[in-house]
């Protein structure tokens, strides 16, 4: 492969930046960009080891910095590699990416060095595509499980999945091929129960995978409720910031304001909607039909209600509108009772009847934050989700396991139908076939290549 370059930090005005190559001549471009002030190579230099000293481009001096060498295969990618640090200047920085290209180099493609990585046998592309996960993390929930991803933690459950597979078959051809020999007889008993042992450890990856979804994406959030029960408040409460305009003049919000904010963990995009009334005018009547939409999509709903008040009119009609959303599609509704701080006048008790249990808050005091933290958690069973355990976090994952219990589903199928099991083996090829796509021991070029396309340069 070629050596190619990237700038490996963003695209702004920082303390350093960092010019990444790699390949087999990073050592010597390394040398014509860079010269120790101890005058020795960064060639010469041992893997590990860093040094300081002038950045030139031929023998216009560009910057000082500090050169840190990494010798294959015990770097990122697998192969030598030279990372220049510089000072964070835009110009500056783009210049000693320059010199790295004139020098040699080419520029690298988005998400070539981890792509090399895989390539190379550092990493599998569950892994790869966890790196991304952790650059794009906006919740520890996320960085968390994506760390254990880059560890392996699904690599390891597919493998388990494959070994299963492969030892089945296996026992299947050597029955077959060497029938005379002291090989074990291969039952319809023996195959169903462990081709079912292989569809319980496939079905309960796949079991796992909308909660590892709301983990990655996040929670779509709608927070509703009539005009001045305090959704802005609380909108603001959950952002840190005022992103709603709070007032005492009924229909203050009347477009959708949106944020997305890091609650305990875990990652809301909040979408803080027009109060619903009987609307005044036509402008409020649009913001009231846009939250009938945005409803409509949620994940999760925030009802909001004032706890100092009687059930009104307009209360009466969100619940019915809610019961309307909820038989339209899945979500969690959770009923917020607001202003607990002040005289208790609303039926809570017909409220929960209707919508489930409620939390209570003042959206004014900081701690209701963390009570609907945990409520959120325990009603999407996010604290239940075992991310030490590998789960699968997107759809080109999905994908490859639900192939991959189905071909076993259709073995299972087969054994009970009589199949023969040279047959039988023929499914489980297209078992394995689905899972080591998952891992990229068998995948496409264009599957590698899509991956990929969502990672930044110089990653």
């Amino acid at each position: 492969m070629s050596t190619v370059c990237a700038i490996a930090t963003p695209a702004a005005v920082g303390g350093i930046s960092v010019i990444r190559i790699s390949g087999e001549r990073a050592r010597e471009i390394a040398d014509k960009v860079f010269r120790t002030v101890s005058g020795r190579l960064p060639s010469e230099l041992e893997g590990y080891r860093a040094a300081y000293g002038k950045i030139y481009d031929g023998e216009e001096r560009l910057d000082d910095g500090v050169i840190l060498m990494f010798h294959a295969p015990h770097s990122y990618t697998g192969e030598d590699t030279a990372e220049i640090s510089c000072h964070g200047g835009i110009y500056v920085t783009r210049r000693v990416l320059t010199a790295c290209i004139k020098a040699g180099a080419e520029p690298a493609a988005a998400g070539e060095f981890t792509k090399r990585a895989l390539l190379n046998g550092k990493m599998s592309l569950t892994q790869a595509e966890a790196v991304a996960d952790i650059i794009s993390a906006q919740g520890g929930q996320l960085l968390a499980a994506s760390n254990d991803q880059r560890e392996g933690a699904l690599y390891r459950r597919a493998e388990s999945a494959a070994e299963k597979i492969m030892d089945i078959s296996s026992q299947i051809s050597a029955w077959i091929d060497y029938p005379e020999d002291d090989t074990p007889t291969v039952t319809e008993e023996w195959l169903m129960e462990k081709l079912t042992a292989v569809k319980s450890e496939l079905d309960a990856l796949l079991a796992g995978y909308d909660r590892g979804k709301l983990i990655r994406e996040g929670i779509s959030c709608t927070i509703v409720g009539k005009p001045n029960v305090g959704k802005s408040t609380l909108m603001n409460l959950l952002a840190g910031e005022q992103r709603s305009i709070v007032s005492d003049i009924a229909g203050t919000t009347r477009d959708v304001v949106e944020e997305t904010v890091n609650l305990g963990g875990t990652v809301l995009r909040l979408a803080d909607c027009a109060g619903i009334r009987e609307a005044s005018d036509e402008v409020e009547k649009i913001g009231v039909e846009i939250m009938l939409k945005r409803l409509g999509r949620a994940d999760l709903v925030l009802a909001v209600f004032d706890g100092s008040r009687p059930l009104s009119g307009d209360d009466i009609s969100l619940l019915d509108r809610l019961a309307e959303s909820e038989r339209l599609g899945k979500k969690e509704i959770v009923p917020i009772i607001n202003k607990c701080d002040l005289e208790e006048k609303l039926d809570c008790r017909e409220l929960e009847r209707r919508l489930g249990r409620a939390v209570y808050i003042s959206a004014k005091d900081g701690s209701a934050a963390e009570e609907l933290s945990r409520e959120i958690n325990s009603r999407f069973g996010l604290n239940e989700l075992d991310a030490n355990a590998g789960y699968l976090a997107n759809e080109r994952q999905r994908s490859c396991v639900t192939r991959a219990a189905q071909a076993v589903n259709e073995a299972l199928n087969g054994v009970m139908a009589g199949v023969t099991p040279d047959a039988i083996g023929v499914m489980l090829e297209q078992a394995l076939d689905a899972i080591y796509e998952l891992s990229g021991r068998k995948a496409s070029d264009e599957v590698i290549d899509e991956v990929f396309r969502r990672f930044c340069v110089g990653k």
